[in-house]
């Protein structure tokens, strides 16, 4: 009896989720969250090309929303991201249990996926979802206070350096994504030449230079592991301001942030209007 009830419960959920995954206006809606993750890293690539310049401002996602914040009408933009990334998230949620393969290896590599980009998602609609009902937040400080809580716990360093080597594992993925041009494969066929030039050259310069920003991340966090010092670990801000103080730092930044920028244009352009869901 138990195991047909669960079985109901599941054949119902399945049915739920098949149903809003119908949806054209769950997935217009849903489009939406990689149009906001766009103008996130936009944000966060010109921002990146102020520091570079001499200037000032946060090169992170609260940073980046605060500063939409302070332009006219940014209020609206910022509730529009924000009901995106929930939709995207959501979307993305229920794909969990449509998904289906040859093996079950198959299937639960694609649930893995699909459960960790409702994360991910989820994770930006907060940044644009705490400045859209009013509050602040501080993305270096917070990354601070949660890396020093885990590093007061037992085996928190071990668990810290883990962390890092994964940010900085899926950078690596991200420029290798990049450079061998899998992103196309997020992608429906892309019609018109002007198009898929556009694709290919804001994605490659796009997710080699989110790549490299995540490596240096990583690296951070690592470091922040190595010598248990939580201020190490000072979020993507502290990490492109790392990048600046390097050798030509100023030069290899500048190319970042362009790349940041041009990530943000597949995003909002590109995978918004072409990408598979």
């Amino acid at each position: 009896m138990g195991n047909d009830r669960a079985g109901t419960r599941g054949g119902r959920v399945g049915q739920a989720a098949e149903r809003a995954a119908d949806s054209k206006g769950f997935e217009r809606a849903a489009r939406m969250g990689y149009v906001a993750s766009g103008v996130l890293h936009a944000l966060i690539g010109f921002i990146a090309l102020q520091i570079a310049g001499g200037g000032g401002g946060d090169a992170d996602s609260s940073g980046a929303v605060a500063a939409l914040a302070d332009q006219p009408g940014g209020i609206f933009l910022i509730w529009a991201c924000f009901l995106g990334c929930l939709a995207l998230a959501l979307f993305q949620a229920t794909r969990v249990f449509l998904d289906s393969g040859e093996s079950k290896a198959d299937v639960w590599k694609k649930r893995a996926t699909d459960a960790g980009s409702a994360v991910v998602y989820g994770a930006i609609g907060v940044s644009f979802g705490v400045f859209a009902l009013g509050g602040s937040s501080d993305s270096e400080q917070s990354q601070i206070t949660w890396t020093g809580r885990v590093l007061s716990q037992p085996a928190g360093q071990l668990v810290v350096g883990l962390a890092g080597a994964v940010i900085a594992g899926i950078g690596i993925y991200f420029i290798f994504k990049g450079v061998t041009r899998k992103f196309r494969n997020d992608l429906k066929a892309v019609p018109g030449r002007t198009w898929q030039r556009t694709a290919t050259a804001t994605g490659i310069a796009g997710f080699v230079a989110k790549g490299i920003s995540l490596v240096i991340l990583g690296g951070l966090v690592i470091a922040a592991a190595v010598t248990a010092d939580p201020e190490k670990s000072t979020g993507l801000d502290g990490a492109l301001r790392a990048l600046h103080e390097a050798p030509l730092g100023w030069l290899v930044l500048g190319a970042v942030g362009v790349g940041l920028v041009l990530y943000g244009l597949y995003m909002a352009l590109i995978r918004a209007r072409f990408g598979k869901l």
